[in-house]
């Protein structure tokens, strides 16, 4: 059985915390413990206690493990833009060596880590290199998060083609709903099905405050958990 997972998206924005949630509320219901693990958050907002990602703050409310803030998003970045422009902000280097310590003590602590990443999979940490690199040293196999919209297929192709060259497996993907009035969504859906050669886990509908409803309904964990 895998011990864990990592979350990429198409792009910013379509949905990967909605995504991630929704899977840990299905493991949660094989009675599976779980931990979410935010390596790299940028847009954190300062509370009393220290930088805050509102994406972090739901992982660690959805895994059934409870640890300590800081063990989920290790490097929490202030402004909102590319992690390695808020890290260079913050004069914080994001050592690959600190994301795989904190990995490895999670899978000794978790049936399953679930591992978020931060934008899409090219996502830059520093002027020379992305954090699937680090993805990649780790041979984690992704849940790829494809936000239904205009012009999703094409960053969906493209990702995934991407993935696999990159040497890793696909172990499935998800399609996230984010506007509900996107037209010829299931002919979207079917494209999707046909072209991106690893199963579909999940669906998620458009909802109001997505992130405050249980999502384990909207995804099929047996499909993950048979690898």
């Amino acid at each position: 059985m895998i011990d864990a997972l990592f979350v990429a998206g198409t792009d910013t924005d379509v949905g990967k915390t909605v995504a991630s949630k929704a899977i840990l509320n299905a493991f949660a219901t094989k009675g599976l413990l779980t931990i979410g693990y935010k390596p790299v958050a940028a847009g954190c907002e300062f509370t009393e206690d220290g930088f805050r990602s509102s994406d972090a703050l739901h992982l660690q409310e959805a895994a059934t493990q409870d640890i300590a803030y800081d063990d989920v998003n290790p490097y929490a970045l202030e402004l909102p833009a590319s992690p390695h422009i808020a890290a260079k902000k913050q004069d914080v280097d994001i050592d690959y060596q600190v994301l795989s310590e904190k990995l490895a003590k999670h899978k000794s602590n978790a049936d399953v880590v679930l591992v978020e990443g931060a934008g899409g999979w090219r996502v830059p940490v520093s002027d020379e290199d992305y954090l699937s690199t680090w993805v990649k040293k780790e041979k984690l196999p992704v849940v790829l998060v494809v936000g239904i919209k205009l012009g999703c297929l094409n960053h969906a192709i493209l990702t995934a083609e991407q993935i696999r060259a990159d040497g890793l497996e696909i172990a499935g993907w998800v399609a996230n709903r984010i506007n509900p009035g996107t037209e010829h969504y299931n002919d979207i859906i079917e494209m999707l099905e046909n072209k991106m050669a690893a199963p579909k886990i999940g669906e998620i509908p458009y909802l109001p405050s997505v992130k405050r409803n249980d999502l384990a309904k909207y995804i099929k964990p047996d499909l993950l958990l048979s690898n």
